[in-house]
């Protein structure tokens, strides 16, 4: 699709809508959006391995916070194209911000943003980003 501009983003995933997460007003549901934010968020998590260092060290991600805004409603089928990047990375927390692109509409029909902060899961209290987690986040902020 011509209209994506893949090349400007860090993170993409593309992924065909199904006709399960039509709701009875015939469109997405609203509640579909946070999903595909978090299936890019997740193939990020994937390759900074942040699920086996979890296991090992008890801490990892957690979303504090999450916000979508909606541009045009998506309808099946089509497929999505999300793209995503890191923001403001600090000791304990980064921001997430993503776009979701319709093939059909051939635009972006969804921008949204998440807080993300590192949780001790024994504590149940923040704490600081794993050092070779904060290091390959750096990958992830948008090209200027």
């Amino acid at each position: 699709m011509a209209n994506i501009p893949v090349e400007n983003y860090p993170l993409s995933h593309t992924q065909a809508i199904v006709w399960n997460d039509m709701d009875a007003l015939q469109h997405i549901n609203n509640t579909v959006y946070f999903r595909y934010f978090e299936d890019v968020r997740v193939v990020m998590l994937e390759k900074l391995e942040v699920f086996e260092l979890a296991k090992r060290l008890h801490v990892g991600p957690v979303v504090a916070s999450t916000r979508c805004d909606y541009r045009a409603p998506l309808v099946y089928p089509d497929t999505i194209t999300t793209v995503a990047w890191v923001e403001d990375i600090q000791e304990k927390r980064y921001a997430m911000k993503y776009e979701i692109y319709s093939h059909n509409q051939e635009r972006c029909v969804a921008e949204g943003e998440a807080l993300i902060v590192y949780c001790d899961f024994k504590t149940g209290k923040s704490c600081p980003i794993p050092a070779e987690t904060l290091e390959g986040l750096k990958a992830f902020v948008a090209k200027e």
